[in-house]
């Protein structure tokens, strides 16, 4: 018997702990102490489980003897591996527990970890200890024993990887037996042999929970992956550019819906595998809340599934199941108002790169990406338009009304737009008439009567549709033709359209300015009327119970 060195493991419950714990027993160098003081958080604590005077009879309650004795007690082998939970480490015991061994942290992303809480206790915040997590690091920061963090979907996707960088970072060698069969015991007392490799994360994703404490969770977990090892080599393109200033900074925070799951902003991915990034397949739709309603949602989805039965998708999912993850989505953000939703569907992964649909064998991959946004034009004081050299597709090429995501001929009329330091531009026809701007449709206002090019190249927008039936609401004459770039030169008044910026005037086209140069009377009251309907209508969103 002699002095070991004792390794501490800091997780949260439903974190792939017990699955590390033997695989660092199958060591011939390390014992192993599953739980240690979890007899002393529960005479502490005093929380209540069905199990408690069974584990009270068999386990020592008094914390600092556990320390004493049996943590930092003597020992047959080299190292001592004590698996804690955050949760565990209760205010009465020494700053020993800090101050004595080396010690890591294993993390999971908690929205997976929420679902599986409800069979032994209800998730609350203090149960799930994340927190702990983060106050463990700190502590240890601050005394000079900074922990390597490591995740649990890392740990199950790349076992070998992950424990060679662990005991890297412990300063232990590393032993191929950590990867062997080792047996596991059941809850129902059975053993199984599985090996790290074989180990699965379980649980599922928690759809919403209290906004509040799913915000909390995800803001600790994304504060300790920034704490990660850093496993990449400096990459040959040069150093990494730091992270710019967003827009709205709360959208640090949100929460993203990709694939099947909710997930933090900075976990939302899709395969590089996927239509596209391969081919920029996939149809897109923009959305705005507005007082606990998703303005015009069926119209949206309308054109979506066009879209999508145009491109032939197949294995498209059901409009139930989209409504249901745009809510969710609403719900775990807190987001009723003032916001904006990028819902993109893709024809999905593909079993190898390639441009051929046949490839797609998975399914659609669906992503409602909601971020607070208020319009992004000045809708007040007014815009300015230059027209680009770039032309409107053609039906010939893709028609436009295929609401699809390859924005190319877009973006290369934006960037002129760009460089002449304007907010858009416009986009004109093979022959030469005005179609719509990059980003927008547009209106034009002559003595007194509203006119809107065709729909033959620009996107029949949902908003231009809504603006035209208010035009016309409003007692004004709407006329939908061919319009040449001159008749906007010399138009009285000129609006643009979309749901992302509403109703905004445009105030100088080339260098013309646009009637008197400020925002007209029949702008202004179309965008009054605008403003009347997003207040009371659209599709109401269901709050969660916990919202």
């Amino acid at each position: 018997m002699g002095e070991v060195e004792v390794i501490h493991s800091w997780s949260t419950p439903r974190s792939l702990s017990t699955s590390l714990m033997y695989s660092f027993a199958q060591r011939d160098d390390i014992e192993v102490l599953d739980e240690p003081l979890y007899a002393n958080f529960l005479r502490v604590t005093g929380v209540e489980r069905p199990y408690l005077n069974e584990v009270l009879s068999k386990m020592e309650s008094d914390g600092n003897q556990v320390l004493n004795e049996v943590i930092f007690g003597p020992g047959e082998k080299k190292y001592r591996y004590c698996k804690h939970i955050a949760k565990q480490r209760t205010p009465d015991l020494t700053a020993d527990l800090m101050k004595r061994g080396k010690h890591f942290i294993l993390i999971r992303n908690p929205l997976h970890t929420l679902p599986s809480f409800d069979k032994v206790v209800p998730p609350s915040f203090s149960e799930i200890g994340l927190a702990g997590l983060a106050s463990i690091y700190c502590e240890l920061s601050e005394l000079g024993k900074i922990p390597p963090v490591i995740d649990a979907e890392d740990l199950q996707k790349d076992p070998e990887a992950v424990l060679h960088g662990l005991c890297e970072d412990l300063n232990i060698p590393f032993q191929a037996s950590m990867l062997r069969p080792s047996y596991f015991i059941r809850k129902d007392g059975k053993r199984v042999l599985k090996s790290m490799m074989e180990c699965g994360l379980h649980g599922g994703t928690v759809a919403c929970t209290n906004q509040l404490v799913s915000q909390s969770l995800v803001n600790i977990q994304q504060m300790l992956r920034s704490k990660m090892r850093k496993t990449v080599h400096p990459s040959p393109l040069g150093p990494l550019l730091p992270d710019p200033p967003l827009p709205v900074p709360e959208n640090e925070k949100i929460l993203v819906w990709s694939g099947d799951e909710l997930v933090p902003r900075n976990d939302a991915k899709v395969s590089v595998f996927d239509s596209v990034v391969q081919g920029g397949d996939a149809a897109w739709e923009g959305l705005r809340i507005y007082n606990g309603r998703v303005f015009k949602l069926e119209e949206h989805l309308d054109r979506l599934f066009d879209s999508a039965k145009a491109l032939a998708f197949a294995n498209v999912p059901s409009r139930e199941a989209i409504k249901e993850a745009i809510f969710k989505t609403l719900n775990a953000n807190g987001m009723f108002s003032n916001s904006h939703i990028r819902l993109t569907l893709t024809r999905g992964k593909k079993v190898t790169s390639g441009m051929s649909p046949e490839f797609n064998l998975y399914g659609c991959t669906l992503i409602v990406l909601a971020e607070w946004k208020p319009p992004v034009y000045d809708n007040t004081g007014g815009i300015k338009l230059i027209t680009a050299t770039t032309r409107r597709n053609s039906p010939n090429s893709i028609d436009s009304k295929i609401h699809h995501n390859n924005l190319i001929n877009n973006i290369l009329a934006k960037i002129e737009g760009n460089v002449a330091q304007v907010e858009d531009a416009i986009m004109l026809d093979k022959d030469g008439f005005v179609s719509e701007t990059n980003a927008t449709n547009i209106f034009m206002v002559k003595k007194g009567q509203v006119f809107t090019p065709h729909a033959d190249y620009c996107l029949p927008g949902i908003t231009r549709a809504t603006v035209m039936d208010l035009v016309v609401k409003e007692k004004f004459v709407l006329h939908e033709r061919r319009i040449s770039l001159s008749e906007f030169h010399a138009a009285d008044e000129v609006w643009t359209t979309g749901t992302m910026g509403e109703i905004t005037p445009v105030l100088m086209i080339d260098g013309r300015i646009i009637g008197d140069g400020k925002v007209g009377p029949v702008t202004k009251q179309i965008q009054h009327a605008y403003k009347a309907i997003t207040e009371d209508s659209g599709v109401l969103i269901p709050r969660s119970e916990m919202a």
